[in-house]
């Protein structure tokens, strides 16, 4: 197989570019900090009312984005049916696009008096997001031939984490300068214009550049499978057959129970890395610019480890750079059990940043390159998809809990820790059987 043009290629990297400024602003900056800072003020405790129940500010979103994580899980397997049997996936990955960048418009009307509506339209955004994702990631393996893989998957993260960046210092910038947004703003409304503007221009980032990428990239291959069994249940129906595949491929099963273990720290760190912050280190309002720049610097740091640890995998091969990463990971749970200072925690968001980017591309592409052959690729993405997501709701679930339950996010960051040295032991496990698949493939 050879690669598609180079105009597809960056097509398809574009998609990270446009949605990765949800990632950075929705999830892991702007709005965390900004929800946090409007629902502590609110309550010296940091509870706050949803629909009559009280919950712990931080511990919601936890919740939120955990019912998020598990939709998509039993969503994509029938939605990845759908696309087989239609060969439309990119319609798929259009309408969720469309889902979650008219979600970040909304976030525009979320003021401190509407918890509820920030709340909803939060979770909204993140389902178009994730859900995007699923039929984005399937590409890979359509676009890009194996050896070619990693650096793909690497181009996309690094553009992401660029125009995230971009966007983000927009959006710092006038964060800053609320009196350029007056014009937008009445009353009250003006302490909160610029980061209620920041997620409109979120949505607009997203639905724009995204469209470089619907534009260029193709339709889905006729070879495809079509669906042999009723549609909404065919999904399942694929995943059995894909499980029953894996189970014949011992370096794609070891490989799987990995990434399902780290994976369970990964995405946990990132989706709830700014609320600690916020709540932990960068408490007053005064401190709220520094925390910004802070996640400004992990995202930059971040396009260097992505593209050093797919260099790195040239070296030393794609489970080492693993394996070396989730180490790596270890570490930085045990640091931010015990830091204190904004010093300190600078220093964890630069190991942060430095495996962020480069643990989920290597993910990506590690596993592309362990698929058989097939020309169904969208259920094998499918399955790995799913695969992550239940991983991420065991994560986040348990962060939140053991949050409410001990008081303390401290303490919540010792769930994580083990997930990755599960994951580590995992790696090791899968090591001899992934190094004789490697062998077999190249003799």
């Amino acid at each position: 197989m050879k690669s598609s043009s180079k105009k597809v290629i960056n097509g398809w990297a574009m998609y990270d570019w446009a949605n990765s400024a949800y990632n950075l602003v929705i999830t892991s900056t702007i709005f965390p900090a900004y929800y946090v800072g409007v629902t502590s003020a609110a309550s010296a405790d940091h509870q706050v009312d949803f629909f009559g129940r009280k919950f712990v500010n931080t511990a919601l979103m936890d919740y939120a984005l955990s019912v998020v994580f598990l939709i998509v899980a039993l969503t994509s397997p029938i939605l990845s049916s759908i696309a087989d049997y239609k060969r439309n996936k990119k319609v798929y990955l259009k309408w969720f696009c469309f889902m979650g960048s008219a979600a970040c418009l909304g976030l525009f009307f979320f003021t401190p008096e509407k918890i509820e509506l920030g709340i909803i339209l939060f979770s909204i955004a993140a389902l178009g997001y994730w859900a995007s994702i699923v039929f984005y990631n399937s590409y890979l393996p359509d676009i890009a031939a194996p050896e070619d893989q990693d650096r793909v998957s690497a181009k996309g993260f690094a553009l992401g984490y660029i125009g995230s960046v971009l966007l983000q210092i927009i959006c710092f910038v006038l964060i800053l300068n609320p009196e350029w947004l007056s014009w937008a703003a009445a009353g009250e409304d003006f302490k909160t214009i610029g980061p209620r503007f920041s997620f409109l221009l979120v949505g607009l980032w997203w639905f724009g550049f995204a469209q470089l990428t619907l534009r260029v990239l193709p339709l889905s291959s006729k070879a495809e499978r079509k669906s042999k069994k009723h549609v909404l249940v065919n999904g399942f129906h694929e995943l059995k057959l894909v499980w029953n595949q894996v189970k014949q491929m011992p370096a794609l099963k070891r490989f799987l129970l990995s990434f399902f273990l780290y994976s369970m720290g990964v995405q946990t760190v990132m989706l709830v890395a700014a609320g600690f912050a916020k709540k932990e280190i960068f408490q007053k309002p005064e401190d709220e610019p520094k925390l910004l720049i802070t996640i400004i610097l992990i995202q930059i740091v971040a396009v260097v480890g992505a593209i050093a640890l797919s260099r790195l995998s040239k070296v030393i091969g794609n489970l080492w750079v693993l394996m070396l990463s989730v180490i790596i990971w270890i570490g930085i749970c045990i640091a931010g059990y015990y830091v204190q200072t904004q010093t300190q925690f600078y220093l964890l968001a630069c190991a942060v940043g430095l495996v962020m980017g480069g643990i989920q591309s290597m993910s990506r592409s590690t596993y592309s390159k362990l698929l058989p052959e097939t020309q169904d690729t969208t259920s094998f993405f499918s399955f790995y998809d799913v695969t992550e997501k239940i991983a991420i709701v065991i994560g986040i679930f348990t962060f939140g809990y053991l949050e409410e339950l001990t008081g303390s996010m401290r303490n919540s960051i010792i769930a994580l820790g083990t997930f990755f040295v599960l994951g580590l032991l995992a790696l090791l496990y899968t090591r001899k059987v992934y190094e004789q698949h490697h062998a077999t493939v190249h003799n």
